[in-house]
């Protein structure tokens, strides 16, 4: 439906965590490991750069632009999928300018982007001034949205589903639990399960937006997708099901409740975690399994949407 560069590492891995399960006495626990797709590290976004970035070479761009904070997974990956074809990169990320890059922000300096500098306020002002500069020295721009969450990004997690229907097959999860946020990757998630597998459950836990916010983008998202998809009606509320019960202090801001999810996947299942969104997504699920959310015979999958290098953030040497 959608042009794509194929260069992701898929698919990603399904394992058992054998030992978490047994530690908090619960449904069986499955991980999907997109933290391992491949290029620049991996993550999730690397599944919705394959169709953006094939939508970029379609059209004849030269350079891709996008934006995030300064440790942004996406941009990262944005940055190293846009090496891995051949096309120029600028990152607009909300600051302050650091003389001394770490993690993600590291990365991106490696893979030779051009970085401008902004703040939340000025943040989509600065990114639609570079890429208009980029037009008017016929530099060929393509925009890739935040989060890579548009409806060509979402159609990756559609597909997605496909992928973990195929490796599964007798096996299938009662419950697909993940960090969201932008929401395309919730979107597709929701579109794909709808379709292919009609008894899983999807809940997103929110790393930073109200659930009433997040729910009408994610929505919009998968409405708009499952219209590209040739469906006829919107698709029904109450598979949007979004946690923001663990927010806490905000985008970004660690809490305990975090921490724990990470030294627990860590020193149970050898799994890190990041400190923004699989570790904030991680401490959701395990308070959802404490609680007696799910069922003890049920099977929840957690999808792992990477971000690991912002451990080494030095904003993130609390975590230990």
């Amino acid at each position: 439906m959608f042009s794509r560069e194929a260069f992701a590492h898929l698919p990603t891995k399904i394992e058992s965590l054998p030992r978490l399960t047994r530690h908090l006495a619960g449904p069986e626990l499955l991980i999907k490991r997109d933290d391992q797709t491949g290029v620049g590290l991996g993550g999730n976004k690397i599944r919705k750069l394959e169709y953006l970035i094939g939508q970029a070479v379609t059209e004849g761009a030269e350079m891709v632009l996008t934006t995030g904070a300064a440790q942004s997974n996406h941009c990262r990956q944005t940055a190293a999928a846009a090496a891995r074809t051949g096309l120029k990169c600028t990152l607009v990320l909300v600051g302050p300018e650091t003389d001394r890059p770490t993690a993600n922000l590291l990365l991106d300096t490696l893979l030779g982007v051009k970085i401008i500098w902004t703040d939340l306020a000025n943040q989509q002002h600065d990114l639609q001034k570079a890429f208009l500069d980029a037009q008017e020295r016929n530099q060929r721009p393509y925009l890739i949205p935040y989060g890579g969450s548009n409806v060509i990004g979402a159609y990756a997690y559609f597909k997605a589903v496909e992928e973990l229907k195929s490796q599964l097959v007798d096996r299938l999860p009662n419950w697909i639990v993940f960090a969201t946020s932008s929401g395309g990757t919730q979107a597709g998630l929701v579109v794909g399960a709808h379709t292919l597998l009609p008894r899983t459950k999807v809940i997103g836990i929110s790393v930073d937006k109200k659930e009433a916010d997040l729910k009408a983008g994610v929505t919009d998202l998968a409405n708009q997708l499952a219209l590209e998809a040739g469906m006829k009606d919107d698709l029904p509320g109450e598979l949007f099901l979004v946690n923001d019960q663990y927010i806490g202090d905000g985008y970004g801001i660690m809490n305990e409740m975090d921490k724990e999810a990470i030294h627990l996947f860590a020193k149970l299942d050898g799994i890190f975690l990041d400190p923004v969104y699989t570790g904030r997504a991680g401490a959701g699920l395990i308070d959802l399994v404490q609680s007696g959310y799910f069922q003890k015979d049920e099977r929840v999958l957690f999808w792992h949407t990477g971000g690991t290098p912002a451990l080494f953030a030095d904003k993130y040497h609390s975590v230990v």
